[in-house]
């Protein structure tokens, strides 16, 4: 079957949602929400630099939900639970990427969005690269291993051409390295890896007795200009490394680590491997590496044509997702709920 798809927000992860729902053989774009004004009225196809759609972005909620969508791919930066409950409540799915998991962090938020989907008969799933598919990959690695100690994951990346000054400095960036809540603002900033945490340890049927987080800081040593009109000043903040463990019978048992750095005048020095690492200790202890890269045809320009090929990742767990979502019993899914989710409609021949 093809599956009706409403598309919420065109911007970095967006624009590549569109990219792939519209290159996919079972989705059919039909609408899309515009978040600023000036897009709205505008093709879609044309805010995301591919050739005209003819669909149009519209900022009429009650015309998209009219359109009878089976999902949403919702895309804003930071998930609008207001939003997403009457989408719910009005029958339609949603998957995201929008700092969604298991959606303990929205508090009483939770709730709300549990209630919408009950009265809506929907399901929403919430993914992105990680926290999401590398939370997965982990579980599935562990399925070799007769005896599982510990998980652990870290991502680690130079993301000085990245440009989202609105996602890294909630995380700690351009802080004065001696700020007195500095690990208090990446704790915050960086929550979201709790929910990861929750995932993981559902996934191995773990009971937590306590998620922790702690975080260490390198700091630039000269001013650093940056992608979206922003400097970390010599002596601020210019790598985070942070650690979310889940701790069970009085030992870590999951570990998720995230190290990021901008530039190459960083004190103390911090030597990282770009990607992903998962390593199940245990019998045997398995380690895997995921890292990505451009496609024989690939030709990129610009910075932004390498960070949007790069985006895809972030973009496609959700994507993939769409018909086991649709098919789902109502209410808050993770990976732990849905079947094998299988790369339909992807195949180039």
């Amino acid at each position: 079957m093809t599956y009706r798809v409403v598309q919420w927000t065109t911007g970095n992860v967006g624009t590549k949602s569109v990219h792939a729902i519209t290159r996919n053989q079972e989705l059919e774009l039909v609408g899309c929400y515009a978040w600023s004004a000036d897009k709205v009225g505008v093709d879609v196809g044309e805010l995301c630099g591919i050739a005209s759609l003819g669909v149009t972005a519209t900022h009429d909620l009650d015309a998209l939900l009219a359109l009878r969508p089976d999902c949403v791919v919702y895309n804003p930066m930071f998930a609008d639970v207001d939003e997403l409950c009457r989408i719910l409540a009005a029958g339609v799915n949603v998957v995201t990427t929008s700092e969604f998991i298991t959606g303990t962090g929205l508090g009483d938020g939770r709730d709300r969005i549990t209630e919408a989907c009950r009265s809506g008969n929907a399901t929403i799933f919430g993914s992105g690269i990680n926290p999401g598919f590398i939370q997965l990959f982990a579980v599935v690695t562990a399925g070799i291993s007769d005896r599982v100690d510990r998980i652990r994951i870290v991502e680690s990346f130079d993301t000085t051409i990245y440009n989202s000054p609105e996602t890294e400095i909630p995380m700690g960036f351009g802080y004065p390295i001696d700020h007195p809540e500095l690990v208090a603002v990446t704790e915050h900033g960086s929550r979201i890896f709790r929910e990861a945490v929750e995932l993981v340890a559902h996934a191995l049927g773990a009971q937590l007795d306590d998620i922790r987080c702690e975080a260490r800081y390198a700091q630039a040593t000269q001013d650093l200009a940056l992608p979206g009109d922003w400097t970390i000043e010599a002596g601020c903040v210019a790598g985070i490394d942070v650690r979310w463990t889940g701790i069970a019978a009085g030992r870590e048992i999951i570990e998720i680590r995230g190290v990021w750095t901008k530039g190459q005048s960083l004190e103390p020095v911090w030597s990282t491997e770009f990607g992903y690492t998962v390593t199940v200790e245990g019998r045997p202890t398995i380690k895997s590496t995921l890292s990505f890269e451009p496609p024989a045809d690939f030709v990129g320009e610009t910075l932004d044509d390498f960070i949007m090929l790069g985006l895809t990742i972030t973009a496609m767990p959700a994507i993939t997702a769409i018909p086991a979502v649709v098919a789902a019993p109502p209410g808050i899914a993770t990976y732990t709920d849905l079947p094998l989710l299988l790369p339909r409609g992807v195949l180039n021949v």
